[in-house]
């Protein structure tokens, strides 16, 4: 299509398929909000708890890959 094409999205859609481009000032004020909101002493307790809600997710997503994989054999 042509450039003037009254059709053609002429600015990128703010919704499906974007990416988190966060840079690093982005990033400072990000922690710095954080930190002001639970406090210091409570970070090391909320990364941990975090990271346990990471690797649950994970286990959970190849539990179901593996049920999916069996089941997908057995066709």
């Amino acid at each position: 299509m042509p450039p003037g094409d009254p059709g053609r999205h002429t600015r990128p859609s703010r919704c499906g398929g974007c990416t988190l481009n966060l840079g690093p000032t982005e990033l400072i004020i990000v922690l710095a909000i954080v930190m002001l909101l639970f406090g210091a002493a409570k970070l090391p307790k909320l990364a941990k708890s975090l990271g346990e809600s990471a690797k649950e997710f994970k286990n959970a997503t190849a539990a179901i890959d593996s049920v999916n994989d069996t089941h997908d054999s057995k066709s």
